[in-house]
């Protein structure tokens, strides 16, 4: 029975709209035309270039699962894209064009099929999709991450200049490992990934690798479950520049650092190139092995600090240029005095000014972005860390600061750490064992039993509601 283009959106649309936020739904589904539908392809027309890359990078999950669901496990997706002018004020021109152009290809981001190249018996690549072979490992860069891409200030010069004398020699020079630290949203994982591209574009036959810490954990763990935990061993021994994003994940994962040990001794000792990021200096990482941190500080640590003014405006006209976009420079500046915590906050702004000028055919004006910045302004809430929680709490008992550190079983103290471990639990994304190795030096079963005396003491006792209430409204003042 053939299908109805119409229905089959209609009822992705169903399922996708419970899963987004309302604006993001108005603002990038609401528009979607469907076109056609043959076999198991769905055609679905796009206002713009920029719109179809926003889709692809931001929501092809849910594409993907909710395509499926309709139409089968064959489903595919391709786009017409309506050509118009930059800002899309005059209307589109007579003519679309289509993604992909391989219709072989079912959705962009579907999982890579990456086992080893070898000619000894098979070593078990944690990468691998079973059943599908391929003859290299795919080193999992965003292609848009190089180094042209990423805007050079004093805010990282150094750890940029680093970067770039390490991709023109992996593993020859003193830059062994690169640890490349500073906060969420400065650029760490775009310059660790700038490397490793600017390594294939001069040595394609090295084999590199990025891989988050998490996903280290979680290969890891199967390794050790399934009893493959020497083929993962040395699966990640035969790489020749391995990035590892986020190292901090690994607090209080005493396995898995004793395995990332080995690898790093070995990839070391043979010449090969460590690239580290993480959101705190060495120093400051906490639930980490000495031995393994005194290993991040052979080489360089490099930071990445807030980038000033005149790095904010040229961030933003490296991104307006590469999307064939025109703004005027009063509106650059406006938007670059008015975010300035983060390099993904300020393109994430000029993203939402794009959208409501294009969705809504207004020109994009000073009161266009002081209307959304105020909006996004307000409705963005500061970053709330597992330092600020403690300092918080320490504070409003009238504790030393270092206090929760401290062994002892004094009742105030263990109250107050458990309050700690509480907001950390419920404020930040960090799991339960970077919490527990930070508050205290403890392990995650004390975090979970922390957060369930907390919960019962609210419903209980009404003094410490009222304790629990005042901590949390100092944590997001």
């Amino acid at each position: 029975m053939l299908k109805d283009h119409t229905i089959v959106w209609h009822n992705c649309l169903s399922v996708i709209k419970d899963n987004v936020p309302p604006v993001s739904f108005k603002t990038w589904f609401e528009p979607i035309v469907p076109v056609k539908i043959d076999e198991n392809i769905l055609t679905i027309q796009v206002p713009s270039p920029f719109f179809y890359e926003y889709l692809e990078e931001q929501y092809i999950d849910i594409l993907r699962k909710t395509l499926r669901k309709e139409i089968g496990p064959d489903a595919k997706l391709e786009y017409n894209v309506v050509m118009g002018n930059n800002n899309g004020f005059e209307g589109p021109k007579p003519f679309t064009v289509k993604y992909p152009t391989n219709n072989n290809a079912p959705l962009k981001n579907r999982p890579m099929s990456v086992p080893i190249k070898t000619e000894e018996k098979a070593i078990r690549n944690p990468f691998i999709i079973p059943g599908i072979q391929k003859l290299n490992v795919d080193p999992q860069l965003k292609p848009d991450n190089t180094f042209d891409n990423f805007i050079e200030g004093n805010c990282n010069r150094l750890a940029r200049s680093a970067g770039f004398a390490v991709a023109q020699n992996p593993g020859g020079t003193a830059f062994n490992p690169l640890l490349i630290y500073g906060k969420s949203g400065l650029g760490k994982t775009h310059l660790a990934q700038a490397i490793g591209i600017e390594v294939k574009r001069r040595s394609p036959e090295k084999v590199v690798l990025y891989v988050s810490a998490n996903k280290f954990i979680t290969q890891f763990t199967e390794a050790t479950r399934n009893n493959n935990r020497n083929d993962f061993l040395h699966f990640y021994q035969m790489i020749d520049v391995l990035i590892l994003d986020d190292v901090q994940e690994f607090a209080g994962k005493e396995k898995t650092q004793e395995t990332f040990f080995h690898i790093f001794n070995h990839l070391h000792q043979t010449g090969k190139q460590l690239i580290l990021t993480s959101d705190k200096a060495p120093i400051d990482l906490q639930g980490m092995e000495q031995r393994l941190l005194s290993r991040f500080k052979w080489g360089l640590m490099a930071d990445l600090q807030v980038p000033d003014f005149e790095t904010r405006i040229a961030i933003l006209k490296k991104k307006i240029y590469k999307d064939g976009l025109e703004l005027s420079q009063e509106v650059i500046e406006y938007v670059a005095s008015h975010i300035n915590n983060n390099v993904r906050e300020l393109e994430g702004a000029l993203i939402s000014l794009l959208a409501q000028s294009m969705l809504n055919k207004k020109e994009i004006t000073i009161d266009l972005a002081a209307e959304m910045i105020k909006k996004l302004v307000k409705s963005t809430e500061k970053e709330i860390t597992i330092d600020f929680i403690e300092k918080v709490v320490c504070e409003y008992f009238g504790l030393p600061a270092d206090s929760l550190q401290a062994k002892t079983r004094k009742r105030e103290i263990v109250q107050a750490r458990q309050i700690a471990m509480y907001f950390s639990k419920n404020m930040t994304k960090a799991s339960l064992a970077s919490i527990g190795a930070q508050i205290g030096k403890k392990d995650h079963a004390t975090v979970l039993h922390a957060c369930k005396t907390v919960r019962n003491l609210k419903d209980t006792d009404k003094s410490f509601r009222n304790y629990v209430d005042d901590i949390e409204k100092k944590l997001r003042m």
